[in-house]
C-alpha cells in the first residue's frame, strides 16, 4: 500500500477512533493521522497474530474490513498514548 493510501487510512481511522473514544484527546489533524496510521499497524499486527498465529508488523489495506481493524488499532493507540502522556499532578 502506498504512502498516500496510508495517510488516507490513518486520517479516517484516527478521526473515527477519536469520535468513538470517550473524553477529549486534543491534537490536530497531524496527531489524528499519526495515531490512525499507528493504529493501522497495531490493528494489522494484532489481526495477523489472531488469524495466522504469528506476530507480523503489517498495516491493513484501504478497504472496509481494513478500516475496521485500523479503527480498533487506533483506539488502542489512543488509549496507550493517554497512559504515556497523562499528567499526574500529585
Amino acid at each position: 500500500m502506498n504512502i498516500i493510501a496510508w495517510l488516507i487510512l490513518g486520517l479516517l481511522a484516527g478521526y473515527i477512533a477519536k469520535a468513538i473514544y470517550p473524553g477529549h484527546q486534543g491534537g490536530g489533524i497531524f496527531a489524528t493521522i499519526f495515531l490512525g496510521t499507528v493504529g493501522a499497524f497495531v490493528g494489522g499486527s494484532l489481526y495477523s497474530l489472531l488469524t495466522l498465529g504469528t506476530l507480523q508488523v503489517a498495516a491493513t489495506s484501504l478497504s472496509i474490513p481494513g478500516l475496521f481493524v485500523a479503527v480498533i488499532g487506533s483506539i488502542i493507540a489512543i488509549f496507550l498514548w493517554g497512559l504515556i502522556a497523562r499528567n499526574t499532578n500529585v
